[in-house]
């Protein structure tokens, strides 16, 4: 399937363009050539559906304008075997690996995360944030916990992460391949899983290889978009700060993305 980008022409960008003006997008003249008019109301209108937003009129973009059907993503998770992985985790026993990778993968492509950059950020995540390939939950450190204050009460009063106090940071603390933290997120992600508020009356629960996945996957879905535009860019520093607000682990993160890359291409 064509796409189009500046610089192209003829009777398919005029029908582009009407169906951009139709849509509340005006690209200027509907004169059938691609031009900054043209490039910015696709921009717009991808944004507006929360698609990948390039300015290029792809396959998606196209499906979502009604000018093709949608486009049969190809999907990256055949390839990933037990034996690519190991090559992305070479410090981690591949008991691990074999034990938790199908849980791991069942959840991306069940989230519809199946392309060849979501994927091996998913995995990068992983290695970032547990380098043995199972779920955690997160240890006492001088970032959660005061030098004479009972373990994570740097967490207890965190309203950035829906903490109301003693003893929230210790019952919400990091967990899973994700470390999911907060009782907002546990609340969240609880919901968005399917399980209601048992997550956050059970928190324990976000270390168990199946949950931990689906939270995995459901976390990455939420960031998408932005994920997406941050992969198309090789900007994983960027990548990372979605997941982690910040680049604590970008060293493996970004190791482990490089070798998949090699390995998937």
């Amino acid at each position: 399937m064509a796409t189009f980008k500046t610089g192209s022409t003829g009777p398919e960008v005029r029908e582009l363009q009407q169906k951009l003006k139709a849509a509340g997008f005006d690209p200027g003249l509907i004169d059938g050539e691609y031009g900054n008019g043209t490039e910015a109301a696709v921009f717009a209108f991808q944004k507006s559906e929360g698609l990948l937003a390039d300015g290029l009129a792809g396959p998606r973009t196209l499906a979502a304008l009604n000018l093709a059907k949608p486009a049969e993503i190809p999907s990256a998770i055949p390839g990933v075997t037990v034996a690519v992985v190991s090559h992305m985790f070479p410090h981690t026993p591949i008991g691990n690996i074999k034990a938790n990778l199908p849980p791991v993968l069942e959840s991306l492509v069940a989230a519809d995360l199946i392309e060849t950059p979501l994927v091996l950020a998913a995995l990068a995540t992983i290695r970032a944030e547990t380098e043995g390939f199972e779920p955690i939950a997160e240890g006492r450190s001088r970032f959660n916990s005061s030098p004479n204050g009972h373990p994570f009460d740097l967490y207890d009063n965190r309203k950035d992460l829906g903490n109301q106090g003693p003893p929230d940071g210790e019952r919400f603390r990091g967990r899973g391949y994700i470390q999911l933290t907060g009782r907002f997120n546990y609340g969240k992600y609880g919901e968005i899983i399917g399980l209601g508020d048992q997550l956050s009356k059970n928190p324990e629960r976000a270390s168990d290889p199946h949950i931990a996945a689906q939270l995995l996957a459901a976390f990455l879905k939420d960031k998408e978009v932005p994920l997406r535009e941050a992969l198309q860019e090789q900007d994983l520093k960027a990548a990372r700060r979605l997941v982690n607000g910040g680049s604590h682990g970008l060293d493996r993160f970004s190791e482990a993305y490089t070798i998949g890359q090699g390995l998937l291409a």
